[in-house]
């Protein structure tokens, strides 16, 4: 099964962007969340936090 599929992903003109592209993706989400939760306020860490328990 897994042979027919790389055959035919072979196949495909252009198809060797698309992990690059997902690759580029993932690597900027998860740059981007580590950036936010460098530079997130203590004030809302620890409100945000506390939801759970209020009520």
């Amino acid at each position: 099964m897994l042979k027919f599929v790389k055959n035919h992903m072979e196949s495909i003109t252009g198809i060797e962007i698309y992990p690059l592209i997902s690759l580029i993706i993932f690597f900027t989400f998860f740059v981007a969340l580590f950036w936010w939760v460098l530079t997130a306020k203590k004030e809302y860490i620890n409100k945000v936090s506390n939801l759970p328990f209020d009520q």
